[in-house]
């Protein structure tokens, strides 16, 4: 080793010169003298020469260890040792670079970003890697891929995730959330978690440029994410569901008689599923629990042969979220016909071609849909296609279901754009299903639609007097909603209660499954039309009541007995659930005060009381009962109402089933599962009513009462509770 020291000792005195006097006292002459022309002439102002970008500050730096470099080539270990001494000096000096002195460039103020580039803005630059130009986000979008939402990071955001840098000991959690009607049927949402870092561990570089004027000029005045699940993604903002209040507890003294329409409709069930896929709580409008409970199948006792056409079952069970209120359960079977006795089916499909319906879960799922359907149609059956977008017009004829190849052709050569032009498609829909009927035969109109009716008539209120105006006919209107983002459910709504008919929401090809096989005979077969319930509580055992949901299916009472209040439609096969919360009599949980003046409860259980008599005469006073159960429907072509009734027994936990006898065990556990339900409901619309009662409670009620699930169902349920919890504030 020592003779390769000595070797290089020699090469460097080899290669050195002897420095030279006169040489070095004329080259210090010359930088004195080009030292005082300089200082001649920035007298003026004592401003930095203003940096460039072939040379900007501090490049005195790396020309010198270049130069170094430069001439030790030829030496390897003393080059390297410069180097690194070079670089150590950079560390040192590169903190208190101030960028705030550089010149701002003068730019065009930036377009505001969309609300989908904005998003991706937010998820690529959290994620570290660079954002792409808008141009290639759009193509990315086009093509249907996962990473769809690409876009280009602004200015401002980019310092918003600078300011975002955690705090001392703080964790940030950064959220961003794909467009709901992108390239998938269920949208997803990224979360992505930094690691808690605190101030000191935070490189230098970042926290001196996070405090630098530079960085809070380009802070945003608001916080860069909103990560509270409640709140809908911005692609949903124009969604539109129907205005109606919670429910609320009604003092029996006071009005003791609840009336309202049966409801068999199912969209809210999975609107709400479709919302906690997509990684946020359903927004509280969304979320009707009679449509979340008649979702599930169950084993309710079913009318025999030639009795009426469904059965009433009625149990008794203590709420789960609170011990001395009790829980009544009503239960509705209707029968199940023959599906070969049915007669002839003349069905329009009525098919929003619109621009909206463009995205993968909308129009291309709707295809699919009506192609499960086809299958279950008989040779005698008939299929017309009309399509609305801008203009309505007829794609397909009068078809036999016989001739499947033509009626697939028609539906795949469908294409979207243009706008909705839900007026004349409707009239042009039911113009053609009433030319295809003959006496004897069924015609339904089957509108497939998200709602977004901007042409033509787009108010609810109108709508509805258009489709009773078409009912008359015998032609019924069903509606099955696609897609999210501007999903119109109520005008859905009001369009299917006034055509007689059913709504739907289809967010997967197995919805569309479900709804368009195994519940095609309900939709399409009637056995029951205008069913009515009504429930009179006896003041002397029940101190208040409230029905849980159906807010949008309220009747007067005097609407009872009116046959010409249009109400609900039973299928064949159709359930029906409505679960009343009712306080006994000295109740300590009870929320209505008795009134100070009215009548005292013995007077109420002696007295007659019109007000509280039931529609035939009879008194309220009937101690072992909770109340009075009376249903009104009209058979298929009858214009005058029948009438069942039945008491709800308040001298066991689970009544008598109507007419008579013991409820089967397995209605018990329905009943329960369905109490699960309706809790996980109210949960999502606030708990108002459930005191401490959560969804950890609801899971375990829906465990312990899940039974026989064939399809699943149930297992779903319980999943997204789970999901549910997990996404609560």
């Amino acid at each position: 080793m020592s003779d390769e020291l000595d070797r290089l000792k020699a090469e460097l005195a080899a290669q050195a010169h002897t420095p030279d006097d006169d040489v070095r006292a004329r080259h210090l002459r010359a930088a004195a003298q080009a030292f005082d022309r300089h200082s001649a002439t920035s007298q003026e102002s004592d401003a930095e020469r203003r940096p460039t970008p072939d040379r900007p500050r501090w490049t005195w730096i790396q020309t010198g260890v270049n130069a170094m470099s430069s001439r030790v080539k030829k030496l390897p270990m003393f080059a390297a040792g410069a180097v690194v001494a070079g670089l150590g000096v950079a560390l040192i000096v590169a903190p208190q670079w101030d960028s705030s002195r550089l010149p701002a460039p003068h730019l065009p103020a930036p377009e505001a970003p969309s609300s989908a580039e904005t998003e991706a803005s937010v998820s690529s630059a959290a994620s570290g890697v660079e954002a792409p130009s808008s141009s290639e986000g759009t193509r990315s979008s086009s093509e249907g891929s996962p990473s769809s939402s690409k876009g280009t990071l602004s200015s401002s955001e980019g310092a918003a995730l600078v300011d975002a840098m955690p705090a001392k000991g703080e964790t940030r959690l950064i959220v961003s959330s794909k467009a709901v009607t992108g390239a998938s049927d269920t949208a997803d949402t990224d979360i992505l978690m930094s690691r808690s870092v605190t101030a000191e561990q935070a490189p230098r570089p970042a926290q001196e440029f996070a405090a630098s004027p530079r960085a809070k000029q380009m802070a945003p005045a608001s916080p860069l994410v909103d990560v509270s699940p409640r709140r809908r993604p911005a692609d949903l903002d124009s969604e539109a569901f129907p205005d109606a209040d919670e429910s609320g507890v009604i003092l029996t003294a006071e009005e003791p008689v609840s009336t309202f329409s049966v409801d068999v409709d199912t969209a809210s069930y999975a609107i709400v599923r479709s919302s906690l896929l997509a990684g946020h709580l359903p927004p509280r409008e969304a979320v009707r629990v009679e449509e979340m409970i008649n979702y599930f199948p169950y084993d309710y006792p079913a009318p025999e042969a030639g009795e009426t056409p469904f059965r009433p079952t009625i149990n008794t069970l203590v709420a789960p979220w609170d011990e001395q209120k009790r829980l009544v359960h009503i239960a509705i079977q209707g029968a199940l016909p023959a599906i070969d006795e049915r007669p002839p089916l003349n069905l329009v499909l009525l098919i929003d071609t619109s621009g909206s319906m463009q995205a993968p879960n909308k129009l291309p799922l709707l295809k699919r849909s009506v192609r499960l359907m086809l299958g279950e149609l008989r040779d005698d059956d008939e299929v017309a296609i009309v399509a609305y977008a801008g203009s309505a017009g007829q794609v397909l004829a009068p078809t036999p279901a016989s001739q499947r190849g033509t009626i697939l052709a028609a539906l795949d050569a469908l294409q979207a754009g243009g706008g909705t032009a839900g007026e004349a498609g409707l009239a042009q829909a039911y113009r053609i299903a009433g030319e295809m009927g003959n006496d004897g035969e069924v015609s339904r109109v089957l509108l497939a639609t998200d709602g977004d009716f901007n042409v033509g008539i787009s108010d609810p209120d109108e709508l509805k007097g258009t489709i009773a105006r078409e009912r008359a006919s015998g032609v019924y209107l069903s509606v099955l909603g696609f897609g999210r983002g501007n999903l119109d459910d109520a005008t859905m709504q009001a369009l299917a209660q006034n055509g007689n008919g059913q709504a739907a929401y289809i967010d997967t090809l197995a919805e569309a499954q479900k709804v368009l096989v195994d519940q095609l005979a309900g939709a399409l077969m009637p056995i029951a039309n205008d069913v009515k319930i009504q429930v009179e509580f006896n003041p002397a055992t029940v101190q208040e009541y409230r029905l849980i949901g159906y807010e949008t299916r309220a009747l007067r009472r005097e609407d009872f007995r009116n046959d010409k209040v249009d109400a609900g439609d039973i299928g064949a096969g159709h359930q029906v659930t409505a679960i009343y919360e009712i306080t006994p009599v000295g109740g300590e949980s009870a929320l209505v005060a008795p009134s100070r003046y009215g009548q005292s409860r013995s007077a109420e259980a002696t007295t007659p009381d019109p007000q509280g008599a039931g529609d035939d005469g009879r008194l309220a006073s009937h101690d072992n009962e909770f109340g009075y159960l009376k249903l009104r429907y009209k058979l298929s072509g009858e214009s005058t109402s029948r009438l069942i009734e039945a008491p709800i027994l308040a001298t066991s936990v689970a009544s008598a089933p109507v007419p008579q006898g013991q409820a089967p065990a397995r209605t018990l556990g329905d009943a329960e599962f369905a109490v699960a339900i309706a809790g996980f409901g109210q949960w999502l619309s606030g708990a108002t009513y459930l005191s401490d009662w959560d969804l950890d409670d609801a899971i375990a009620l829906a465990k312990a009462s899940q039974g026989d699930d064939a399809f699943g169902y149930r297992a779903e349920a319980i999943r997204l509770m789970r999901l549910a919890a997990g996404l609560s504030p």
